[in-house]
């Protein structure tokens, strides 16, 4: 019996030991002298390290600072009572008695408001971070993985996607090389790399758990109103994570860390990256016109459940989109779909989902045209669509257009403020059918006193707003305009113009 054990022993020690000078042969081979995919190669541990020694360099800390304001009544949270803008704008705020005039005080420092990571995508100095990151930063300090610090400067940014590209001008820069994420598979490695916590230069790994993952439908909690089609890992992140980079293990970058699931506000487990198909597409669109070109299929729809597939007697497939109704003036009309068709797949990818469908779109432009494999009555059947913005056209949108407000705004003349006894305001003229303004009742002469309990007596105080709403931070859950103003007859008026669709 003795010698049975020692023998197995020993078999099971040269085993061992026949096993660790392979993964030791292999390593000696370096995987950096191959130039297989890992996918197509044995990953080693000598995969992870040299993966994270050519990525750690190309990950940045983002700084953002602001000067603090005091908090006033109207649209502070924490405040104890809602004041009434327009109420407010003609007679005061009841609340607050006035103060007396105090004696000028220190203008106050700009202070720290947020903390993230960006990645380097270029030479040049582009990077590439979260919206969250730097929305209402007033400054931007960037800090390299060598310790050095630069100003940045925003270039431009999408709350839709919670992207943003910022940039800097510093030599000798590390740039990580970007990657397809379509071609990632579920239980592929992968690197996330940061600043968590303000520790810098982190790198966690882990899997990727599922792909085109929606949280909001997947959890039930409230949708932010953006696109969400993310990369599911289970790498570590943490707040400071946010706009990191998630690369393979050949050190490409497949995602920008964005968000964590947790029920305490720790990595619980579940991170959430935003895909480089989306990626490229927003940052090139904000490169070359200062603003996402998003493009429209135009319709409204639902993810096929159980339930559904037996209410709308669905036949020929048991998952898909569900065109619930067909704009008017939109792609899908155009096209030919219908309510009640089933969609699958576009421009050759799958659309089983919500998430899947987003990324998709999220990717093309107004222009392209995709084919679109659907369902109708049993029969599977394609067609080809030409997307279009959500005016209906192929018009190039331009920075100030994505609220859409569908009207020229022009200050009046100093005789129309008299004969009104105004000290001025901004008249709204050439109303499109299909922008916001025209949707939310307002009139062509109506005359814009204030905007969101401001005075407004310029364009550009206008748009200097509606900018400041749609750039905001997701956090912002009503970007609504409130306009109280007067027609040319004297009659006041108030609207409210949602900048969400």
């Amino acid at each position: 019996m003795k010698k049975k054990l020692i023998i197995t022993s020993v078999i099971v020690a040269a085993a061992v030991a026949w096993a660790f000078a392979r993964q030791s042969d292999a390593a000696e081979t370096s995987p950096s002298a191959d130039s297989r995919p890992v996918s197509e190669r044995l990953i080693s541990q000598a995969d992870f390290v040299r993966t994270a020694e050519e990525t750690v360099n190309g990950v940045v800390s983002v700084k953002s600072y602001a000067t603090p304001r005091s908090r006033q009544a109207y649209g502070n949270q924490g405040s104890q009572y809602y004041s009434d803008p327009f109420f407010e704008f003609f007679f005061g705020s009841p609340q607050q008695p006035r103060q007396r005039r105090q004696e000028p005080q220190e203008a106050p420092q700009q202070q720290q408001i947020g903390l993230g990571s960006g990645v380097i995508i270029s030479k040049d100095g582009y990077i590439v971070t979260n919206n969250h990151v730097i929305a209402d930063a007033e400054r931007l300090e960037v800090t390299l993985n060598d310790n050095r610090n630069f100003a940045a400067t925003i270039v431009g940014s999408d709350p839709t996607t919670d992207l943003a590209l910022i940039k800097i001008e510093a030599p000798d820069l590390h740039v990580i090389p970007m990657g397809d994420s379509e071609k990632l598979h579920v239980g592929e490695w992968v690197l996330a790399v940061g600043n968590p916590f303000g520790f810098t230069s982190t790198v966690t790994s882990g899997i990727v758990s599922a792909k085109a993952r929606n949280i909001s439908s997947s959890t039930g909690a409230p949708s932010s109103g953006g696109i969400e089609s993310y990369i599911q890992t289970d790498a570590a992140v943490n707040q400071g994570n946010s706009g990191g980079a998630l690369v393979n293990l050949d050190g490409e970058l497949v995602g920008i860390n964005t968000a964590i699931y947790s029920q305490t506000g720790a990595y619980a487990g579940c991170s959430f990256a935003i895909p480089t198909s989306i990626v490229q597409k927003v940052v090139s669109d904000i490169k070359s016109y200062g603003t996402v070109q998003r493009a429209y299929l135009g319709i409204r729809f639902y993810e096929l459940t159980p339930e559904r597939i037996a209410e709308k007697k669905i036949e020929g497939t048991t998952s898909g989109i569900y065109v619930a109704d067909i704009e008017e003036r939109s792609a899908a009309r155009e096209a030919g779909l219908a309510e009640g068709d089933v969609i699958v797949a576009v421009g050759g990818r799958p659309t089983r989902s919500t998430a899947q469908l987003q990324e998709v779109i999220a990717g093309l432009s107004p222009g392209d045209a995709v084919e679109v494999e659907f369902y109708r009555d049993g029969k599977k059947k394609t067609c080809t669509v030409t997307l279009r913005n959500n005016r209906g056209n192929l018009a190039i949108t331009r920075p100030g257009d994505e609220a859409n407000l569908g009207a020229t705004l022009t200050a009046i003349d100093e005789e129309t403020a008299r004969s009104l006894e105004i000290r001025g305001g901004v008249k709204v003229t050439d109303l499109a059918t299909d922008g916001r303004f025209a949707s939310a009742g307002v009139r062509e002469g109506f005359i814009i006193l204030g905007v969101n309990g401001k005075r407004v007596t310029s364009p550009d105080e206008i748009k200097a707003i509606v900018k400041q709403l749609t750039s905001a931070s997701s956090q912002i859950q009503d970007r609504v305009l409130f306009l109280s103003g007067i027609y040319p007859s004297g009659k006041p008026a108030y609207y409210a113009i949602p900048l969400e669709d």
